[in-house]
Parts: structure tokens; sequence; C-alpha cells
């Protein structure tokens, strides 16, 4: 229902609008081209609009001064938002309302006139003065321009909106031709040619600043296209996981209509351009529409005789040719589609939204609840098992993997009979706490521990599949692959990898071991699937599913051309890979709403005198290093030094190896002691992590010191069979006020959540470990809010380090949620000096 305006609104509207038009038609200013200023009117022009004010308060004081004075103030007003708004006036006025943003503009319009079979288009170009009351824009053709701005004193403004059309023709030789011989100002008969002509460089017209106006049954200002349409999948597949073979079938198709053969060959057989299909216009181009033809039709021939795998139809589906050239494939993806059939978006359905697979249920074996996300991600990884397809579960840590995996194996072991056993591998400080993890929820899987710190060698060496029989599982370490061959030897029913991140490196012997095994299928746990590059990805997929994202030359070259697009860079990566990744971040409240909160907070630290003086003497002689070093002594020194510099900013000491220790000597044991002195004060816990097992031992003497009383240290040389008991002691015992640790040994699968605090006392290259770190107390069964303190050096290369760790973040991001990553060894000299060069004026002031 609309609203009656007052005459007097009408009256300050219709004022408003003269203003707005004589911006949208003033002469561009060179000087100020983003500026408003559209000139005041003729003072007759004003005392017309005076006589014509309606009665209302105040209209004895109006007049032509008056109205001038008031459009100053609205110029004002509109620049100062303007400027404020940082864009363009058609920008700004296009946000507001869109049709301002026509008014003063020439627009090219194309219509079809259907009566003429000689010349089946008409062009017309028109300009627009103003909107009408409904806001529409009023078009007048442009050949008035020339009788309404006749005149001098009009000039300026007929130059100004005959400007755009005057770059285009620069540009456009068929636009320069006509506005030489004057006919851009006459009505004009088209034959398709030409209309082609338009259509091929509106993108020209557009940049600038002409409209162009297509027929108005074309969708998205463009004609429709005689689509290739392929379907894949359409009915379940023979066989399983890799062995799945999918059936393919094609079709060409205008707007959702399939075209019978003698329709494509005569569209086949139009010259490039328009042609006239089912009484519509359809965009040609016969090279690019065959070459599609040609490229789907084999696919058709070999999927006819072979079939089509489950990952080559993922990869279709993406959209992603890894094996191929980015160029060879740009028609395709222009003039062809891959869609799912029924059974295949039935099934990728289900694997990317989990909730609404069937329920399934481990039953009473499970003793423990399961949360609704981890009863998803159960059913999740229950599909992925009954299609023989791997895939990593990458949940937050603390989110509860393990007992989703635990759940999952109970769920197998009720729907098959004697199903061979399976196999887990971890790191061998988490073998302790699977065990322990299996004795609480599934105490009824037959579990063997392969390690020898829970089974003799000689019975470990003697091991075979005949003795497996009657296993559930058996669960072992990454280096123990190497130390027993007959695990190889065994034909898993399901292999799982914890801390997947482990065979990151694909050139490694665990790496290339873990690969070797034989499994049904394969998943990874990992909450950190990308660590520093896109390579990690890679390694982990080709445990899980081999040759879906190529070899790793053609994965590398595949990252490279994603890389150079201009937008949405990893999107097809990320379609590629998404159905095979499940991924639930703790900070969702739709994940789970009873953690407390976690608050990150800098801990900035100045230099001691002998620090900085250190820490200069290490700058200058890496500078001399450089000069007399290249290739990988180069990287090998580049990376001794950066060592070097995070040993100084720890503790002169550490560099030294002079065993003193002064606290007096470092800034980072002067603010970990503010830190830890107002945590024992409120008789709280704190973890503390350093990437150096050599600082432990005095980071634990110092905190002695400060809280008063002894407390824990895990390293790498602290027993796998005595973690457990650490863990407990500083989970119950109150008098233990803090746990150093390493970052190797004590970053991962430790569940430490009597602590409130995490101090991270020197930085790790890696933002996705030191994350993992931070979990150990900030994952479920947390009550508290957890504080993280994270030490840097002011002025030094941790504050840079710093930089770059958040915007390495963005890897991540960018591929598992929707980037690169910087090698410092590859920085050229110059860059890598500024990298790790003091600020002294930083690093000793006062923070």
């Amino acid at each position: 229902m609309g609203v009656a305006l007052t005459p007097a609104f009408s009256f300050w509207r219709e004022f408003a609008a003269l203003y707005l038009t004589g911006i949208c038609t003033r002469p561009l200013d060179a000087a100020e081209p983003h500026r408003a200023h559209p000139p005041t009117p003729p003072k007759s022009e004003l005392d017309q609009f005076v006589l014509a004010a309606p009665p209302m308060t105040g209209a004895e004081y109006l007049s032509a001064a008056v109205l001038s004075d008031l459009w100053e103030e609205l110029d004002r007003a509109f620049c100062a938002e303007l400027t404020e708004a940082k864009c363009s006036i058609e920008a700004f006025l296009k946000r507001r309302n869109p049709a301002w943003n026509l008014v003063g503009r020439v627009h090219f319009n194309l219509a079809e006139n259907r009566k003429d079979e000689a010349a089946p288009f008409a062009f017309l170009a028109t300009y627009t003065t103003r909107l009408s009351a409904h806001a529409k824009a009023q078009h007048v053709p442009l050949g008035q321009a020339l009788r309404e701005y006749a005149g001098g004193e009009n000039r300026d403004r007929l130059l100004s909106l005959l400007l755009p059309v005057q770059r285009a023709a620069e540009n456009c030789s068929w636009l320069k031709a006509m506005v030489d011989t004057g006919e851009i100002f006459h009505p004009l008969r088209w034959v398709p040619t030409q209309a082609m002509q338009l259509l091929r460089d509106v993108e020209k017209l557009e940049s600038a600043g002409v409209v162009v106006r297509m027929p108005a049954t074309w969708r998205a200002n463009r004609p429709p296209r005689a689509q290739v349409t392929a379907t894949v999948g359409g009915r379940p597949p023979s066989g399983l996981g890799q062995a799945a073979l999918l059936d393919f079938h094609l079709e060409v198709v205008l707007e959702g209509e399939r075209l019978s053969k003698a329709e494509v060959q005569e569209v086949l057989r139009t010259s490039d351009g328009l042609a006239l299909v089912r009484g519509r216009w359809v965009e040609v181009d016969a090279e690019r529409l065959r070459e599609t033809l040609e490229h789907f039709g084999e696919i058709e021939r070999t999927a006819a005789e072979q079939g089509i795998s489950f990952q080559e139809a993922m990869r279709m589906l993406a959209g992603t040719n890894i094996a191929a050239d980015g160029n060879s494939t740009a028609s395709v993806a222009e003039w062809g589609k891959v869609a799912a059939g029924p059974w295949l978006a039935e099934t990728l359905k289900g694997l990317r939204t989990q909730e609404g697979l069937a329920r399934i249920d481990p039953g009473p074996a499970l003793k423990g609840t399961l949360r609704p996300y981890q009863q998803v991600g159960v059913r999740w990884l229950f599909l992925l098992a009954q299609l023989g397809l791997g895939a990593c579960l990458a949940d937050d840590m603390g989110l509860g993997k393990t007992i989703q995996v635990l759940a999952l194996l109970l769920v197998l072991r009720q729907q098959s009979n004697g199903p061979a056993p399976s196999l887990l591998v971890a790191p061998a400080s988490l073998l302790a706490n699977w065990a322990s993890e299996l004795e609480r929820f599934a105490p009824s899987l037959k579990a063997v521990i392969a390690h020898p710190s829970e089974m003799p060698a000689e019975d470990l060496k003697r091991m075979t599949p005949e003795k497996l029989r009657n296993v559930d599982i058996v669960i072992t370490s990454y280096g123990s692959l190497l130390r027993l061959p007959w695990i190889a030897d065994v034909s898993w029913n399901l292999v799982v990898l914890d801390e997947a991140q482990a065979i990151k490196n694909a050139s490694a012997k665990q790496t290339q071991a873990v690969k070797k095994l034989k499994a049904g299928v394969r998943f990874a746990l990992t909450g950190t699937p990308i660590e520093n590059r896109l390579g990690d990805l890679w390694s982990i997929f080709d445990f899980l599913n081999p040759g879906l994202l190529g070899s790793a030359k053609e994965f590398t070259s595949f990252t490279k051309r994603l890389g150079a697009l201009p937008h949405n860079r990893y999107r097809p990566l990320r379609e590629l890979v998404r159905p095979y990744i499940l991924r639930r971040l703790k900070t969702d409240k739709t994940v789970i709403a009873d953690l407390p909160d976690k608050t990150e907070v800098k801990a900035f630290c100045q230099l001691s005198r002998k620090q900085a003086a250190l820490y200069q003497q290490a700058v200058e002689e890496l500078g001399r290093r450089l000069k007399k070093v290249e290739g990988i002594e180069r990287k090998g020194q580049v990376l001794a030094f950066l060592v070097r510099l995070k040993q100084i900013c720890n503790h002169p000491s550490q560099w030294l190896g002079d065993g003193a220790w002064n606290p007096e000597d470092s800034g980072k044991w002067a603010r970990l002691r503010e830190i830890v002195e107002t945590i024992a004060a409120k008789q709280e816990k704190v973890l503390v992590f350093t990437q150096f097992r050599e600082l432990t031992r005095p980071l634990e003497a110092f905190l002695g010191y400060v809280f008063g009383r002894p407390g824990l240290v895990l390293d790498g040389e602290t027993e796998v069979r005595k973690r457990k008991e650490l863990v407990r002691r500083f989970q119950e015992e109150e008098r233990l006020g803090f746990f150093v640790l390493s970052l190797k040994a004590g970053g991962s699968g430790l569940n430490l959540t009597a602590a409130s605090h995490v101090v991270h006392f020197d930085r790790w290259w890696n933002p996705a470990v030191e994350n993992q770190a931070t979990d150990r107390a900030f994952r479920i069964g947390q009550t508290k809010n957890v504080l993280v303190h994270k030490f840097v050096c002011r002025g030094t290369v941790e504050e840079k380090i710093d930089k770059l760790i958040e915007s390495k973040q963005q890897l991540s991001k960018d591929l598992l949620e929707g980037g690169a990553d910087l090698l410092l060894t590859e920085m050229n000299d110059e860059d890598l000096l500024r990298l790790v060069a003091l600020d002294l004026n930083s690093a000793q002031a006062e923070v």
C-alpha cells in the first residue's frame, strides 16, 4: 500500500532530484574526476522553482538565493559522503539506488525484430536525462542530444555525455565507423553478425562507461548457449572405492531442453555468431562447441567400455583436470558441464551434508555417550567405509576423534562376520593414550599394541597374520612400521593414521612405509591437514585416495595454475577434496556449545643488553656468510642462524652453553616471572611449551623457584610408559602448578585440562603445531576459560615471524573453508637480512 506524499515533501524531493540529475549529467572534471560539484542552476530556473512551491510552512522565505544556498549545502553533504565511501560517483549512486547510476549515461540498446527476416535485430543509442516519478530511467534517442544541448553554453554537457562513446570507439572499429558517419544518432537495422560485434565488445563498451542493454529474453545480458551437459553416476556403480565404475552420458541442451542430433548438427554448421534455434537466438562458437563435444564424447565411449572411476568423476564435478594443461580445457569449462546423476548426487549429499545420513548405533559395547556432532562423524565415516573411500576426519583437537573411530570399529564389527583386523598408526607418545581410551570406551574390542613399550621385542618380530585372526585392532607407531615388516604383509580391513600430518613429507621413509600398507579403507585423523604447504595435503590424500590429486608433479603444476587465477583461486581444489574431509571447529557454537572461551594474548618481551649484543653479532655474521654460500649450503646456514637468533631471544645461556641461566640476562625470563607469579597467587595451573628440549630443565628450575614447589617436565627423553602417569598427576594433584613440555613430545594427544593458562615460550614456525599444543588445555572437559600467552621479543625476528604466522594461517583457511606460504630459506639476501635485523629501539623499549 503506497504512502501519500505531502506537497511540501514532493517539492523538496523534486529539488533533490534536480541536484542528483546535475551530478549525473555534470561535465567531467579532468582535475577531479571523482568529485561532484554540479553547476548551480541559473537564477531564472530557480525563480521558476520558487513560483512552483506549494503552500507550506516557511514558503514566504523561499527565494532563488535560498535555493542556491541549499544547492551548495547539498553538494557539501554529498561530497562528504562520497569521500567517506572511497569510490567513484557512479559506484556510490549505484549502491544507493541502481537507477540513479543510469542517469546521464549513453545506452546502446539491442532488440530483436522478428518481423524483419533480412535484418532481425534493431540498434538504438539512447541517453537518460532523469528518472520518472516511479524511479524509472527515461530514455531519449541520442540524436535528440544534438538538439537539446545545442548552443555554446551546453557544449560541455554534450561533450561529457558523448565522452564514453568516444572512448569506446577507440577500441571498437565498428563503433568508430558509426561515430564518424553519424549513424550512432539514428535507429539502425542490424544483421546477426553486427549484433554479434556488439556482444563481443560488451566488456570494452562498459569499461568505457557505455551502458549496454540486450533483449529482455536474454538472461544476464547474454543470448543462451547450446551447452554440452554430461551426467555421471546415474545408477549404482559396479564395485566400491577405487574400483567403483560409474556410468557417463552426454547430451546437448538449450536452456534445459535437449537438442536433437539434427539440431546439434545444424548449430555446428552455423558460422560463429548467432543462430536461430527453436525460435530463439543462440550464441554459437562452432569450433569450441565441437571441441567440447569431442572431449565428452571420448569420455562417454571410454565409460561404455570400462566405466568411469569414482575419483575421475569427482575431478569432473569439481572442474579439475589435474593432469591437463590449463589452457587446453578452457573451452570445455565454458561450453560444457558435468552434473552428478541420481545415485552419485545422493551419495555426495551424504558426504557433504552429513546430518541427513541414516543413524547407526554402536550399541552397549560403546561405554560412553556420543555428542550429536560425534554421532554425525561416525555416520559419515561409516558411509565412506561402505563406499570403500578414504577420508580425513579433521576435527579440531579436543573434539573427540578417538571415540568416533572406536565407535566406528564397533559398528563395523557388528556389520560383518570375522573381518580382517584394523590397524591404527600413531606417534609413540600417543600409544598409551589410545590404550587407555580403548579400555574406557570400547573394552570389548580385542587389541594388540605392537610396540616395544608394551610387548617383548621377540614376540613383536614373531607376530604373523595368523596370530591376528581374533584381533579387532592392532595399534602401532610410525617408527614400528619400519622395524616390523610383517605389518606390510597383512591385508587390513581399515587403516587409521592418527596425527596424520606425520606423513606430510612424501619422501620420508615412514611416509613411504605407510603408503605400502594393504587396506580396504584408509582414514586419517588430524586437526591440521595443511601445516605448511599444499604439498602436505597431497601427501595425505596420496595415502587416502591414491591418484585423486594426481602425481606430486601434476599436483604442483595444478596448484600453480590455481594460484595464477584472479578470483576464487582454490575453489576447484576445495570442491574436489570437500567430500573426503570432515572438519568441525570447537569455536563453532553450533558444533559444541559447552566449551569455555579461549583468549590469546601476545606477551611482548624486551631484550637484555647481553641479548641485544649477541643478537646483533649474529645478524652481522649471517650477512658475511650469505656472501660466501649458495644452494643447499645457503639454506642450511639460514636455518642455523634462525635457530641461533631464537635461542638468543630465549636466553643467552641457551646459545652460549655456559650453564649460567641468570634470570636477569633474559627479557623472557623476566616476563615469564611476571605472568606465573600471578598464576601461582591465584592457585591456577599453567602449561609452558618450548620447541627446544634443552630449555625444559632450566625452565623447570626457574618456575619451581617462582611457584615455591616443583612441577613436571615432559620432553623427548621421557619414557613412553611414564607419560600417562605424568598426565594423571598434573590433572589430579593440586600442588603441581606447572608442566613444562617440549612441543614435539607434548604438543599432541595429551589431555591437560587442569591448566587454564598456556605459555608458548618460543614460537614455532607453524601456527597449526602451536594450536595443537594449545589444545592440550582447550578441549572437551575444560571448565575454565583458557588464557594463551604467546611470547614475542620486540624488534627481533620473533616479532616479524609472528606476523608471518598470522598470515600463514590463511593458507589453511583458503583451502578448507575456502594462499601461499613463504619459505624463509628462499628469501633473497636483502629481504632475509631485513627480516632478522634488530630494531634496537623496540627491542630494549619498556613494554
